[in-house]
Order: structure tokens, then C-alpha cells, then sequence
């Protein structure tokens, strides 16, 4: 399982570093669009969704994917990204203030229409932060991905090793306090090499990692929230060793679209002062 598991990863990341810095922007739209419908088809058949309804929804989804990689191309990157951080204004309002209540309540979702929309309220914003941040800079899109892979293992390593006060155990018993300070840990070891080593000489990148780490356990936490409730293991199986695309990314789905506001938030304020 393991040696599956490690297999994947590197088919993953020597197909993702080649796209991400060498595709055109809109190259990368399209294939984020595609990842993007993968996720959608999962989370439609996780909630309930019959055959002929994820088809529509598939159908609806990508629609709205082409409309606004068309709307990019027109009116160009400033009012992309205008709307987009409207986008993200929204998804981190859900996730600051509606997703802790519902995980302490574990409310459960009713009505295919709500769940639907709750599934581009999840994707959508991952989209577009996905596109803003490679037309920024690629290697600023790496390095918050890559604050994610790092905490997930860490706080895989810590918690297997160190585990013992659970994090959730209603929601996803495997997970422990030990989990998340193992990832704050190396998420801060990260903050450090960043700091030192490429020189990004402000000391805010360290709290800015620990909240994009604690969005990520959140994310985490929300999607096993939803996989209980549907009562299956994984989201799909399209990744061996892995699981689902969701699998993958619940831990960016809410800790992308935030870093981006938040970084677009201190460099214009920053540039107010």
C-alpha cells in the first residue's frame, strides 16, 4: 500500500511541476477545470447524486468553467482577479464562521439542489486560486502547496508516532492534537527555510503558515465529515493508494482561497502604510 501510495505521489508531482511552470495561464485554467469537474464528479456521487443528475451537474459545472476562462481572456487579469477575491471574501466567510459550527453540530446536509451548490462553494474558489496564484508567481503557488504537503506529514508522522489525545474522534478518529502540532511544527521548520534561505524577509510568513495549516486540518476534517455521513472510506479511487481526487485536496480546498486573501490583503495594506 505504501509502495502504491509513493508511486502515485511522484507520477503526480512530475506531471504538476512540468504543467505548472511551463503551460500558458490559460493552458493551466483548462487543466485545473478538468481536475476541478474530477473533484465535482466525487463529491456529486458522495452527496447522492443519481447517474443522469452528475452528468447534469458535470454538464452545468464545466459550462460555467469554459464562460469564465472566456470572461478571463476578455476582460483580462485585473477584473479576474477583482472578482475572484469577491470569491474569496465569501469562501472565507463560510469557512471562518459556518464550517467550525458545523462540524461541532455535524449537521447533515439535506436537499441535492443545497448539495450541489455547497459543491461549487467548495471548488470554485480552489479553482480560481489555483489560476491567480500561477499568474502571480508559480513559485508562489509551490510554496503553499507545498506548506500543506508538509503538514499533512508531518502531522501524519506525529500522530502515529505520538498520538494520543483526539483531535475529533466522532468525525475522524485517527486524528490527534499531536497530528496538528507535528504539522505547526513543520510547517514553522518550513517557515524558517523560506525566511533564511530565499529570503522572504517578514516575519508574517510564519502566522500566515500556521492559519493556512489550521484551514488545511479543517478541510480535512469537513470532507471526513461528509465521507461519514455517506458512509464510504474514500471519495473515489482514481488515485491508487490515495483514494479520490478529494482525498487530495480537502486540505487546500479552504487554505488556498485564504492564503491568496490574505496575501493580497497585507501587500495592500502594507502598501497603504
Amino acid at each position: 500500500m505504501l509502495k502504491t501510495r509513493i508511486i502515485t505521489a511522484l507520477i503526480l508531482v512530475a506531471g504538476f511541476i512540468p504543467a505548472l511552470f511551463q503551460s500558458s495561464s490559460i493552458y493551466w485554467a483548462f487543466g485545473m477545470l478538468l481536475v476541478t469537474l474530477l473533484a465535482l464528479h466525487e463529491w456529486a456521487s458522495m452527496v447522492g447524486l443519481s447517474k443522469m443528475q452528475r452528468y447534469g451537474y458535470l454538464l452545468v459545472s464545466a459550462l460555467a468553467g469554459l464562460l469564465i476562462i472566456s470572461c478571463m481572456q476578455s476582460e483580462g487579469t485585473h477584473q479576474f482577479f477583482y472578482h475572484s477575491l469577491l470569491v474569496f471574501a465569501v469562501a472565507t466567510f463560510f469557512w471562518v464562521f459556518i464550517v467550525p459550527i458545523w462540524l461541532a453540530k455535524q449537521f447533515k446536509f439535506n436537499g441535492l439542489v443545497a448539495k450541489g451548490l455547497l459543491g461549487w462553494l467548495l471548488m470554485l474558489p480552489l479553482w480560481l486560486a489555483l489560476i491567480c496564484a500561477k499568474i502571480v508567481n508559480p513559485m508562489l503557488l509551490l510554496a503553499l502547496l507545498a506548506t500543506i504537503w508538509i503538514a499533512d506529514s508531518a502531522a501524519y508522522f506525529a500522530g502515529k508516532n505520538f498520538g494520543k489525545h483526539k483531535l475529533a474522534p466522532t468525525i475522524s478518529p485517527g486524528k490527534t492534537w499531536e497530528g496538528v502540532a507535528g504539522a505547526l511544527i513543520g510547517v514553522t521548520l518550513f517557515g524558517t527555510i523560506l525566511y533564511f534561505v530565499f529570503e522572504i524577509n517578514t516575519l508574517a510568513i510564519f502566522p500566515a503558515l500556521w492559519v493556512v495549516t489550521g484551514f488545511g486540518v479543517i478541510g480535512d476534517l469537513f470532507e471526513s465529515m461528509m465521507k461519514r455521513q455517506a458512509n464510504i472510506k474514500d471519495s473515489g479511487d482514481l488515485l491508487p493508494g490515495h483514494g479520490g481526487i478529494l482525498d487530495r485536496i480537502d486540505g487546500i480546498i479552504p487554505s488556498l482561497p485564504i492564503a491568496f486573501l490574505m496575501i493580497y490583503a497585507y501587500n495592500y495594506f502594507g502598501a497603504m502604510a
